[in-house]
């Protein structure tokens, strides 16, 4: 009874050894990678060019709220009740206007960056997949999701490497 006992701890501990095999390991920051990568570079100098106007604008009807509000803090004793309830109403416009145009703006480029993201995936997918492949990984974790790793085991650059090429 004993040595049947035995010989199933033995069979259980051989067939086990297979399951404490080291499993490899990387981590890397999709988002430093994609966002370094040439690619989107060039599609954020080309954001830039395209919104250049619009940012333009948002910042003037910036500035005339600004001054329009310092003016009321400044001469604002010295003003009858129309003419600061004017002025009151003018800045309230203005901030308005500020307001749904930044928001507009947001939007817009929020929208244009997650299109770019989009774009980018297969060729994200594919090099995370080379680098499976070629540094002989079981599984590839998103920086974000570690607490620590050793530096060896991040390989970002690889991957912007791969995204460049």
């Amino acid at each position: 009874m004993f040595n049947l006992r035995l010989l199933a701890g033995v069979m259980t501990l051989l067939l086990a050894v297979p399951a404490l095999a080291e499993t490899r390991i990387g981590v890397v920051d999709l988002r430093q990678a994609l966002f370094s990568s040439s690619d989107a570079q060039a599609f954020s100098e080309q954001l830039q060019k395209d919104f250049a106007d619009d940012e333009v604008k948002v910042r003037g009807v910036q500035d005339e709220a600004r001054k329009l509000k310092e003016r009321i803090e400044k001469d604002g004793a010295m003003m009858n009740e129309s003419e600061r309830s004017k002025l009151a109403s003018e800045f309230q416009e203005k901030v308005k206007e500020f307001n749904f145009l930044k928001q507009r703006l947001d939007s817009t480029v929020a929208s244009r960056k997650q299109s770019f993201l989009e774009s980018a995936r297969p060729q994200v997918d594919a090099a995370v997949k080379e680098l499976l492949q070629e540094n002989d990984l079981d599984l590839i974790l998103p920086s974000e999701a570690v607490v620590y790793a050793k530096p060896d085991m991040d390989l970002t650059s690889q991957l912007l490497e791969k995204l460049n090429q």
